[in-house]
């Protein structure tokens, strides 16, 4: 059986020819040109991808994408935009899309894009089945994986999709550095070359909102002249003591 797709696109040129391509891969395509519509369909089935249009009636690619990422299973999203300014890429990867295409794109591209997150799905799925654990914490930060939510000294963090994802690569990897382009690999997953400033003003975010001094992060450390890495249990006990 097929990979199962919904295609949210009000251009019914578009959503046609999409949904041609991707039914020569082998998938069963779903189209709808209305946002709420397409939540709807989203939230009643199990897709393995969606492909999300940012200006459609009924509610707009972003809000669908927010309301997606409040809640399981994650499904990928591929984001359509006509827009053209980095604004508008950045706040749809933000939002949790994990990649994008700016109108207009060439099928190729199109499919090969839909290519890479199958298999990026299928890498993570045959990952041993020791699972990480639900929770994490970490001295007064405590994550909860599955209801995504983030608690520091008791009180609740609000996080975005993306600052949430980021924190959690780190959590999960604590002493490990990271460049900027392996972030963007890790969490954005795609590697958006120009687009390592969005790493910076994330972590910038997110300090802001995890650290009890930015300028002098507990967590989150800089390791200069290559990146970031989240504090390993001795040097967290270490700045503890101090």
């Amino acid at each position: 059986m097929g990979r199962k797709i919904l295609v949210i696109e009000d251009d019914r040129d578009i959503a046609h020819l999409v949904q041609m391509h991707l039914r020569d891969m082998g998938c069963q395509v779903t189209v709808t040109h209305n946002g709420q519509q397409g939540l709807d369909l989203a939230m009643a089935q199990q897709f393995d991808l969606i492909v999300l249009d940012l200006m459609i009636p009924g509610m707009d690619g972003l809000e669908v994408c927010r309301r997606l990422r409040a809640r399981p299973p994650y499904t990928p999203i591929l984001m359509l935009t006509a827009k053209s300014t980095e604004l508008d890429r950045v706040l749809g990867l933000e939002v949790g899309a994990d990649d994008y295409l700016t109108k207009p794109f060439s099928i190729r591209e199109l499919l090969a894009r839909v290519k890479a997150l199958f298999r990026r799905v299928d890498a993570l799925a045959a990952q041993p089945a020791t699972a990480p654990p639900v929770t994490l914490r970490i001295g007064e930060l405590f994550i909860d994986t599955e209801r995504r939510k983030v608690t520091l000294r008791g009180e609740p963090v609000e996080l975005t999709a993306k600052e949430f994802a980021l924190l959690l690569q780190f959590a999960r990897h604590p002493g490990k550095v990271y460049t900027r382009t392996q972030l963007l690999d890790q969490v954005w997953n795609y590697g958006h070359d120009g687009y390592e400033h969005t790493v910076n003003s994330h972590i910038n975010r997110l300090r802001a909102k995890i650290e009890q001094d930015p300028a002098r992060p507990h967590y989150i450390r800089t390791v200069w002249g290559v990146g970031y890495k989240f504090a390993e249990p001795d040097e967290l006990q270490k700045s503890t003591d101090v």
